[in-house]
């Protein structure tokens, strides 16, 4: 099967459905911000705090469904800077859970590879006693940082498929 585009960032994107979700939601105080650069990426950047229990950012799009039969992989070129982040999906935006991967950055141009199977459930923070993804589709997808520091990050997307 062909890949199956989740988004591609272009200078002609329409990000508006791209949310940002900061630990203010709890109390916290970290900052997260998500724009296109004149270059037409997505960039994800800002600051974590760790006051009043915070420490984590997140940008998330939500779509119509995308089935998963015929795939295993979602490939995502990107260039981080060095630090730990988390891609997360949710079968149902309502749902409290998501599944997530982590995955390192090295500072170059990259593409990540996440198996699908490999996405574990967890819900803030705590990894649930359920079996990993298998699901027939999702509709939501996420960008995480939350290592427990006080840190600057800058996370640039260009193109997320589904393979």
């Amino acid at each position: 099967m062909p890949p199956q585009l989740l988004f591609d960032f272009t200078k002609k994107s329409n990000i508006q459905d791209w949310r940002v979700v900061d630990d203010v939601v709890m109390g916290g105080v970290s900052a997260g911000s998500f724009k296109l650069d004149s270059n037409g990426l997505g960039v994800f950047e800002g600051a974590i705090s760790l006051e009043n229990n915070g420490g984590f950012s997140s940008v998330r799009y939500r779509f119509p469904k995308v089935k998963t039969a015929g795939y295993s992989t979602i490939v995502i070129k990107l260039k981080g800077d060095g630090k730990k982040y988390q891609f997360r999906i949710k079968t149902n935006s309502g749902d409290s859970h998501s599944f997530i991967a982590p995955f390192s950055t090295s500072g170059e141009w990259e593409e990540i590879e996440i198996s699908l199977q490999d996405m574990y459930p967890a819900f803030r923070g705590r990894t649930l006693e359920q079996p990993n993804f298998s699901d027939a589709y999702f509709e939501e997808i996420a960008f995480l940082i939350g290592n427990k520091k006080k840190e600057q990050f800058k996370l640039i997307i260009d193109r997320i498929e589904l393979k």
